[in-house]
């Protein structure tokens, strides 16, 4: 480890990470005190509570706190914050080698004997040493999200929370994309795989439209065309891959009745014979449609 820890010594640093400790320990026990005094002139009570019997002064809740707050000089949601941490950590289930900031993250585990199992069991600290509890590590234990992402997940989860905007999502993504590994992992996705391909598919179709609002030559317009017409084809027979890979493995475990069965029998007939409209379209040329098939395509045919 380097000698020196920002612009102080490695001893100097630990000299004041000790002095540090012992002033969070300070104001944890004055935030402690002032959250039990606004405890005891509000005590907590169920949602919808009222007044005890006999007040002279009927003060709402927020009242009280707010004119014990404004009197001691700090914001209402500050005390209100103090009084709500405070009642849901009893004296004797307080450590004082534990910090307010951390007992205020652990508050919200509902569970009361698990809160206070928590609070007594650090995990192990990110850079070595002894156990100690840190912002991040209580974060993760209430499933919060945290200030410095580490595992996978919450790398991922920070990245989507900066891209949230659709401009700076389509940006990240393209420059993502130009690294041949990710774009690579990302088209092993069907789902991605899908987006891609239907967006493509609607560049393609924009473009067509435009070339025929400018009333290009005709043979470029018809070479648009016959491209998005030849990307619409392979989509569809795409998307008819994917759907299945994706239906078919759950259909285990789970006999058709005579009804079910002679439906889907159909529709694959309907299928079958699509395809080879296909091919024969492809192949040959041949894109009409005899009668036979036609019925069987509306769904008539036997």
């Amino acid at each position: 480890m380097t000698g020196m820890v920002g612009s102080v010594t490695r001893q100097r640093y630990d000299e004041l990470v000790k002095l540090g400790r012992d002033w969070v320990a300070e104001m944890s026990s004055v935030q402690w005190r002032l959250g039990d005094a606004a405890g005891e002139i509000e005590p907590m009570r169920a949602h919808g509570g009222v007044n005890p019997p006999g007040s002279e002064e009927l003060f709402t809740v927020s009242e009280a706190l707010r004119m014990f707050a404004e009197d001691v000089g700090l914001a209402y949601t500050t005390v209100r914050d103090y009084r709500w941490v405070a009642s849901r950590w009893p004296k004797e289930h307080r450590r004082a080698d534990v910090s307010h900031t951390i007992h205020k993250i652990l508050a919200s585990i509902p569970d009361e004997e698990e809160r206070f199992e928590a609070v007594a069991s650090p995990p192990a600290h990110p850079r070595g040493g002894p156990a100690r509890w840190t912002h991040d590590s209580a974060k993760r234990i209430v499933g919060w999200k945290v200030d410095t992402p580490e595992s996978v997940q919450e790398k991922v989860d920070a990245i989507h929370d900066l891209a949230a905007d659709d401009q700076v999502a389509a940006k990240v993504t393209t420059d993502f994309l130009r690294r041949p590994a990710v774009a690579s992992k990302a088209m092993a996705d069907d789902t991605a795989r899908h987006a891609v391909n239907e967006a493509q598919f609607d560049r393609f179709r924009q473009e067509a439209a435009f070339v025929q609002d400018e009333a290009a030559p005709l043979p470029q317009l018809a070479r648009m065309e016959h491209s998005v017409q030849f990307m619409d084809l392979v989509a569809a027979c795409t998307q008819f891959v994917v759907t299945a890979g994706r239906i078919v493995p759950n259909l285990r475990g789970g006999p058709f009745d005579d009804a079910e069965r002679e439906t889907v029998l159909h529709g694959l007939s309907r299928v079958r014979a699509s395809a080879d409209w296909i091919e024969n379209a492809v192949t040959r040329g041949e894109v009409d449609l005899d009668e036979q098939l036609q019925k069987l395509l509306k769904g008539s045919g036997e």
